[in-house]
């Protein structure tokens, strides 16, 4: 399953115990295939840095960048799909150039894009990813 995750997402997959962890476990075993460019793994540089001591930004990074089940998309068109805040739209071109199955995200900015039938973007919350990913790849 090819997913792009939003950085307020992938904040809270870092440590054992947070909400999300069961999504760097997934990744880490690869049953999820994350998709990204280089202006996302920058933001994620920025946001982890911002929240997480230096080291530990770092080695979650590092380690997100070795993944065999990391996609590195170049992006050829800019959809410029959300208006209210164009710094998301990284996410969106991401999640068209990619085929991406799931853009996993929180921010209401988003929401626009679900009504929108071309480019069509699977946009889920981390609630929703998790109980689609235990049906389908789990088979919870």
């Amino acid at each position: 399953m090819k997913v792009v995750i939003d950085s307020n997402v992938l904040l809270n997959a870092v440590f054992p115990g947070s909400k999300n962890y069961w999504i760097r476990k997934a990744l880490e075993q690869q049953q999820l295939t994350l998709c990204l460019t280089t202006d996302i793994l920058n933001e994620y540089e920025e946001v982890l840095g911002d929240f997480y001591d230096p080291t530990t930004a770092d080695l979650f990074l590092s380690a997100l960048e070795v993944l065999p089940n990391l996609i590195q998309v170049r992006k050829y068109y800019f959809w410029q799909l959300i208006p209210e805040d164009p710094d998301d739209e990284k996410f969106a071109d991401c999640a068209v150039a990619v085929g991406a199955d799931y853009l996993v995200t929180n921010d209401r900015h988003f929401n626009p894009i679900k009504k929108i039938p071309f480019p069509k973007i699977n946009i889920v919350n981390e609630t929703e990813f998790r109980q689609i990913f235990e049906e389908k790849v789990l088979h919870l």
